[in-house]
């Protein structure tokens, strides 16, 4: 009998970025990237461990924008003719070094790695939505929603019909993609205000996930601390991240992903390459870019890019496998420790983006697959769980109201309402409200239904938290900026063509080609709840 449980939680998202206009934008190589280096090594460590007979269990969010994108066919086009130049680069690689012990054997493991992401490329059709649904389906898998494109809820609480659009249209999205209502949401930057969990309740979502101190504040004080969820007064249930697991993995002062014998993310052939030679596989304007490939690890703290040695994926994965022993053994003292003073099963609640598996801490998924395996076979203490079916088996908690929280810098909003990207928010919400006043029009012809519907695509697109997240990092800050200011043109365009009645046919045909998520909106999501009743 195990004394607890663990949730490994995952969060995949990536904003909407997708542009037919363009031959090449380099932004688009976001989900390209993540496709290589995440989303298809988490499916085949999935596939082996379900192959195997390990009965995993782990909750992942797939948001809206994401979902989107993984079935866009020109996405999934542009998609294979990236992955394309990776294999024909890494071909050359391996002839390139065919004198060079070490470096031909990193080619040929990264000609490996792009056959075997080929191969389950090919194998699900370029669909991998519904490969992941394979394993909700089988029960391994609990994959749960968003805010439809990852607004941040607390800088929006003064417009509930904006907070509500954003949750209900997740959840149409998510039914049309999964074929069944989820039953989780991770709310976007895990951020929490007061009153959300009424809209959640509404939407039909039996919990989300928020901050550690949005539970370890609530009120009144939860007695087991982050350690069980709580039921808030709506009935909805509130699952809080365990300190202590999350930063064993994602700090980079004391997390895994420091180790020296690791991939060092920084230093990429893109840079490295004589320019004639890798000219071919950087961006069409010559500037170089990173390609994906990568022959050097981490080596030690301080040390220039150029002081680097060489990767070894093999002494990468056994210290992998290490890691993934300590992250059990550490789970089993805390969980022992736990049980002992809660007297009931504590739950350890693991959130991480799902980005870092892989792509950002190459090692990623094979300390994931390690971990499931050893958590499998080698251990009684804890069982593996995803959150459903948590809830399932253990339907009575505190009723508390969390405290208001994200997982933001100090906990709170500071990062996304800032001197860089506060001149956004009065833009937001004048938008908002005219969206809000849009939405109680009866349109007269099928060309303003049209146009109410691409309003309110428009709106969701600009009110993203990660273009105010990119403003703060200081990192792409123009595609940010350039994105928040066309969404909103756009949508001020339609409103005045709404307003006016005279509505340009051959722009709003463009806008729609270009801003095509959520092809099934009704406007009329806008409206309040008692207008809709």
């Amino acid at each position: 009998m195990s004394i607890g449980y663990v949730a490994l939680v995952l969060h995949a998202h990536l904003p909407f970025v997708r542009h037919p206009e363009s031959d090449f934008v380099l932004e688009e190589e976001w989900l390209f990237e993540a496709i290589t280096e995440t989303y298809i090594p988490l499916l085949l460590v999935f596939e082996a461990l379900h192959r195997d007979g390990v009965d995993f269990k782990i909750t992942m969010s797939m948001t809206p924008p994401l979902v989107s994108m993984l079935r866009d066919v020109l996405l999934q086009e542009r998609y294979d003719q990236y992955l394309a130049r990776l294999e024909k680069l890494a071909a050359l690689e391996v002839e390139r070094n065919v004198h060079n012990g070490h470096m031909k054997y990193l080619a040929e493991h990264y000609a490996t790695e792009f056959q075997r992401v080929r191969d389950a490329w090919e194998r699900h059709s370029h669909d991998l939505v519904s490969a992941f649904k394979l394993f909700l389906e089988s029960g391994n898998l609990e994959i749960i929603t968003c805010g439809a494109t990852h607004a941040y809820f607390p800088l929006m609480k003064m417009y509930p019909e904006a907070v509500r659009a954003q949750i209900q249209v997740a959840c149409d999205s998510y039914e049309e993609s999964f074929g069944r209502a989820p039953k989780g949401i991770w709310l976007p930057e895990c951020a929490y205000y007061e009153g959300v969990e009424r809209m959640l309740t509404d939407a039909n979502l039996r919990y989300f996930l928020t901050d550690g101190h949005g539970i370890l504040y609530a009120r009144p004080r939860p007695r087991f601390g982050t350690y069980a969820p709580i039921f808030t007064e709506t009935g909805i249930a509130a699952f809080g991240r365990d300190h202590e697991s999350s930063q064993q993995v994602w700090s980079s002062e004391v997390g895994y992903p420091g180790a020296f014998e690791y991939r060092e993310f920084y230093r990429d052939l893109g840079w490295d390459a004589d320019y004639d030679y890798i000219k071919p596989y950087i961006m069409p304007n010559g500037q170089r870019k990173n390609v994906g490939i990568k022959y050097h690890r981490i080596t030690g703290k301080g040390l220039s890019l150029s002081d680097k040695q060489l990767y070894d994926p093999y002494w990468a994965k056994e210290k992998a496998a290490e890691h993934a022993a300590n992250f059990m053994f550490n789970r089993e003292k805390q969980l022992s420790h736990l049980y002992g003073i809660m007297n009931r099963k504590p739950i350890v609640v693991s959130p991480y983006d799902a980005e870092l598996f892989g792509h950002w801490w190459y090692e990623g998924p094979w300390f994931i697959d390690y971990w499931c395996r050893k958590s499998w076979y080698d251990q009684e203490t804890y069982t593996m769980t995803h959150l459903a079916e948590y809830l399932q088996t253990n339907p009575t908690q505190q009723v508390c109201r969390p405290s208001q929280s994200s997982w933001g810098y100090k906990g709170f909003h500071e990062y996304w309402l800032n001197e860089s990207n506060s001149w956004v928010y009065p833009h937001l919400h004048k938008a908002t409200e005219r969206m809000i006043d849009l939405a109680q029009r009866n349109p007269e012809d099928d060309l303003e239904w049209r146009s109410l519907n691409q309003a309110a695509r428009e709106l969701l697109l600009a009110q993203s938290s990660d273009w105010a997240f990119i403003m703060r990092t200081g990192t792409m800050v123009p595609y940010a900026v350039r994105r928040t200011r066309s969404h909103l043109m756009r949508f001020n365009k339609l409103w005045d063509d709404i307003t006016m009645g005279k509505i340009d046919a051959g722009w709003l045909e463009k806008v729609e080609a270009i801003d095509n998520i959520f092809p099934n909106i009704d406007y009329q999501v806008y409206r309040s709840a008692e207008a809709r009743v």
